[in-house]
């Protein structure tokens, strides 16, 4: 039995609605599904009556959520106490992101703030999408950087968690400049000359933004992936020094771009435009989040 279960009973008791749930929860209703189905297995019988329309909880349920959410207060109180202990000195703020973007965004950003709040510190913590996302549900940061586009959106429960907008990029296809082989590395490729593909592993955001900008083109691209990795500063190594494609974030590779080590491998068609938003939760009482919050309402970028 996790913690998680017990957070699942009290949203599904809320919302009255395994998929409302689940979309809550930030996981799909059949996940949803198993992991009720795992908390009644541990607690030994049914939680919820799946009857009824909408639906509610047993007797039992209703005698589990009581004491869950005692059991629930204890421990989150007793985990803001220990973060208190552990926070920066001074006014600071966590910020989960993804890798790229702490590598090609948030230095800049930061700086750019500190010009406004000369005492914020911040904690920036690399991570991968889902992970970034469990922190900023689980209370574990206060703000969260990501990647939005909206065929690939995140679910986030908008009645809790609030964006803003502060950025643009592009997702496009790159080549190294010397040593192309008769251009074989430019999309969209031959059935004779396939385009060598600098690939991300499935598990990846950005493997969901390539698998968008094929499926649009009709998947007329002919690739031959040779390597993959799920960091799109690996992918920006090989592309600089072997033969073959990655898409990349702009940002990532605007010097590049600009001193002619990379260049584009195909047409604009095979881009993707891509939002940066910052997330932050509605319930958190942060004084200098909110300060921070309201200046930055002022100053998004335009599209």
């Amino acid at each position: 039995m996790e913690v998680e279960w017990i957070e699942d009973l009290v949203v599904l008791a809320q919302y009255k609605s395994f998929s409302r749930a689940a979309e809550a929860r930030n996981l799909t209703q059949s996940g949803f599904s198993r992991r009720i189905q795992g908390l009644e297995q541990w607690v030994g019988a049914d939680l919820v009556d799946r009857s009824s329309y909408p639906l509610s909880l047993t007797p039992a349920g209703l005698l589990f959520k009581e004491a869950a959410e005692g059991i629930l207060r204890k421990l989150f109180d007793t985990r803001s106490i220990i973060r208190n202990d552990e926070r920066l000195q001074g006014p600071g703020l966590k910020i989960a992101a993804g890798h790229t973007l702490s590598v090609s965004f948030l230095p800049a950003w930061l700086n750019a703030l500190n010009q406004r709040f000369s005492e914020l510190r911040a904690r920036v913590v690399p991570t991968n999408v889902h992970d970034s996302i469990l922190m900023l549900v689980n209370g574990n940061c206060e703000l969260m950087l990501a990647y939005h586009h909206p065929e690939l959106a995140l679910h986030l429960d908008p009645t809790r968690y609030e964006y803003l907008t502060v950025g643009y990029d592009l997702f496009m296809p790159v080549r190294r400049v010397a040593k192309r082989a008769n251009g074989q590395d430019r999309l969209p490729g031959t059935a004779r000359q396939p385009v060598p593909l600098i690939g991300y592993t499935s598990t990846t955001y950005f493997a969901r933004c390539l698998a968008l900008v094929l499926r649009r083109r009709g998947n007329t691209a002919v690739l031959q992936p040779y390597f993959e990795s799920d960091m799109a500063e690996v992918l920006k190594k090989m592309a600089l020094t072997s033969n073959g494609i990655a898409w990349l974030p702009r940002s990532l590779i605007d010097d590049e771009l600009a001193s002619g080590a990379l260049e584009p491998a195909g047409e604009q068609r095979w881009t993707l435009d891509l939002e940066l938003r910052l997330y932050r939760d509605r319930n958190n009482a942060s004084p200098l989040l909110a300060q921070l919050w309201a200046h930055m309402q002022g100053s998004q970028p335009a599209a």
